[in-house]
């Protein structure tokens, strides 16, 4: 495992989420929800790199997350579920301009990007790092 890139993962992540509250608050729903996707998506990258999978694709990271952590026992079936869903919520927000968004929707999601995040936080506090390395106390731990 290469701890520099798991906590880069997990860095971009939680930048994500806070870029996704902020155009929620603003009340830029779309993007919110686009950005919600982002901090799973590093979440998920985050997990992989325990286990030294890198990936590039969003595709092949929905894949290697449901064989590599789901299958394996690590992480929970509706987890790796969460993936799906934020990328078909993403492909909404960004290219169906027909389709509406309100403060619940992204708040929804940004709940969604939260909890994930927060499972990925427990799982990387069990394979070594510390609270003070993710900062845990952002995700409200």
């Amino acid at each position: 495992m290469n701890k520099a890139l798991v906590l880069a993962e997990w860095r971009r992540a939680a930048e994500s989420l806070g870029a996704a509250e902020s155009c929620r608050r603003d009340g830029f729903y779309a993007d919110a929800i686009s950005r919600t996707y982002y901090v799973i998506l590093h979440a998920a990258k985050a997990a992989l790199q325990l286990r030294d999978i890198a990936s590039e694709s969003h595709a092949a990271v929905k894949r290697l997350f449901g064989l590599q952590l789901v299958q394996s026992g690590l992480v929970e079936a509706e987890w790796g579920a969460c993936i799906g869903i934020g990328l078909d919520a993403r492909l909404t927000a960004d290219y169906d301009a027909e389709t509406s968004f309100s403060d619940m929707d992204a708040r929804e999601e940004c709940d969604r990007a939260r909890a994930f995040m927060k499972r990925i936080g427990d799982l990387l506090l069990t394979n070594g790092f510390t609270a003070e390395e993710l900062r845990i106390e952002v995700l409200g731990s």
